[in-house]
């Protein structure tokens, strides 16, 4: 069946990515419509849509241009489409007295209209980001960064700019913080305490933040400090401010820093200014053995680890989740399904499947792997559990992040429930701001009527009470849809273990005790 493709430019239109990735999502569930973007007209955008066939022919637009572009069966449906989307774009802002809502247009008027603020959200495409962050930071504002493709030469700028004037620069890449009790980005609704967490990972601080939070902890701040922060050309200049920040935070009691295994020169300087700290710490390094802690830090070599140790006093995670029992009562898989296939919305999620998958004895590929996991292109990467980063720029391409659009996953998931080489298909939802209204409710609309020996399907549900989405009410779904739900990542991990293999082996981690 052939598409008709639609486009229209708004000239110096912006709408920050967020807003843009979730207008996308609505307008692509519109009826006839095959696919939609709306994107800002940066030639790195226009590639993404002309390789994902969303473009009409030749189009002339400026960065600072919005693209509408619309794929439908039809050309009456992609003209309803077009129109709908016009409709939300030109809908006036409203205020919370029903009034229309007057909106900056520079981080000049911004300030202007709000002169008590301290800190500027950057959104933008990356072209521009480092432009507007350098405004922010002229203007005597700590930045949180949520754009991405800035350049590791204006990153590095920046954060040498903001650490002359005392200021925190976030990101680039910096998807979630919670600074004074204010979610930033991709962030969840916490209760308040005395936890602090400096996080180079979106998804790990989300996940370590909501499992102290549903066991009765708050969080003072969560500072976000960009992917990149611990690399060797940065030199971790804002996780070495953020320890400085919490350790001066009269309100913050115990950190928890979560990053990817840093440079080896970094993480030195890291270790060393947490020695020096007063405050006990726990260090996630995900993807990495050990690490040489001083007396004050202990080693946590997965997410529900970072948040149990955190907790003390022998406090665990999950109660009395027992994936071993679970398996036991689960029904036989079939003879041929050997491989577990994780579907990850949430990039550290996913590297924390692929440690204790690995932990665990299983043979493990992925296309954001760890150190020690062959990528999906290596031939040694034939016959492995598959451990797939939906977030990664091969899905998400014109596209809403999967997050925001769960439909991002189901191609994938339709396929992995009829592979008869797959036992054990894992499973993330991380709700919250930001995230699908109903995530759960789309998952299970797309496994509704698998086959009976389908995989048996094990996921986790990344959120708290507080948020809207309500992390018991997604749980009710996901289980009233035949799925199993384990309190953490980490545990859904540890059951897909227990159910893919005959001899049964929980994973053990370095530095555990």
């Amino acid at each position: 069946m052939s598409a008709f493709v639609l486009n229209e430019i708004r000239k110096g239109f912006y709408l920050d990515s967020v807003a843009l990735m979730r207008l996308s999502r609505e307008i692509a569930s519109a009826a006839g419509v095959i696919e939609a973007a709306l994107m800002m007209g940066t030639p790195s955008n226009q590639a993404i849509l002309r390789n994902a066939g969303l473009l009409d022919g030749e189009v002339i637009a400026q960065g600072n241009d919005l693209i509408l572009a619309i794929k439908a069966e039809s050309e009456a449906a992609a003209r309803v489409a077009l129109a709908e989307a016009q409709k939300a774009l030109d809908r006036p802002k409203t205020s919370s007295t029903g009034e229309a809502a007057w909106r900056p247009r520079s981080i000049a008027a911004a300030v202007k209209a709000a002169p008590a603020a301290n800190l500027a959200l950057i959104s933008v495409p990356g072209e521009f980001a480092a432009a507007e962050a350098r405004k922010a930071l002229n203007r005597g504002l700590h930045v949180l960064m949520f754009s991405d493709n800035v350049s590791i030469a204006d990153e590095l700028s920046l954060k040498q700019q903001a650490r002359e004037a005392g200021l925190l620069m976030m990101g680039p890449d910096c998807g979630t913080a919670i600074i004074g009790g204010a979610p930033l980005a991709f962030a969840n609704r916490l209760k308040r305490g005395r936890i602090g967490i400096i996080g180079a990972s979106g998804t790990g601080t989300q996940e370590v933040s909501c499992l102290l939070s549903e066991a009765g902890e708050g969080i003072s701040h969560a500072i976000g400090v960009g992917g990149r922060d611990l690399k060797k050309e940065i030199g971790g200049i804002t996780t070495l401010m953020a320890i400085d920040a919490l350790d001066a935070d009269p309100e913050t009691d115990r950190v928890v820093l979560i990053s990817k295994p840093p440079h080896p020169d970094v993480a030195r300087a890291v270790l060393g200014r947490i020695g020096n700290s007063s405050k006990p710490y726990t260090v996630c390094f995900i993807g990495a053995a050990s690490a040489d802690l001083p007396s004050n830090a202990r080693f946590a070599g997965t997410l529900r680890e970072a948040a149990e140790k955190t907790l003390g006093n022998g406090r665990s995670i999950g109660g009395k989740f027992d994936a071993a029992a679970v398996a036991a009562r689960l029904p036989p898989r079939r003879k041929a399904a050997q491989r577990i296939e994780g579907l990850f919305a949430g990039g550290t999620l996913c590297a924390e499947a692929q440690v204790i998958l690995a932990a665990g004895g299983r043979k493990v590929a992925s296309n954001a792997a760890i150190p020690g996991v062959p990528h999906f292109s290596d031939p040694e990467a034939q016959g492995r559990d598959r451990i797939v980063d939906l977030g990664a720029d091969e899905y998400t391409q014109g596209r809403p992040h999967p997050m925001i659009d769960p439909s991002v996953r189901d191609d994938a998931l339709r396929a992995a429930l009829v592979d008869p080489a797959v036992a054990v298909i894992l499973l993330d939802l991380v709700i919250g701001y930001g995230a699908h209204d109903n995530p759960a409710a789309h998952l299970a609309a797309v496994v509704a009527g698998r086959a009976d020996d389908a995989p048996v399907l094990v996921a986790s549900v990344t959120g708290t009470e507080l948020d809207r989405q309500l992390r018991s009410a997604q749980i009710r779904l996901l289980e009233d849809a035949g799925i199993v739900v384990a309190p953490s990542n980490a545990q859904a991990c540890d059951l897909a273990l227990a159910f893919s293999v005959n001899d049964v082996r929980m994973p053990r981690y370095a530095n555990t005790q």
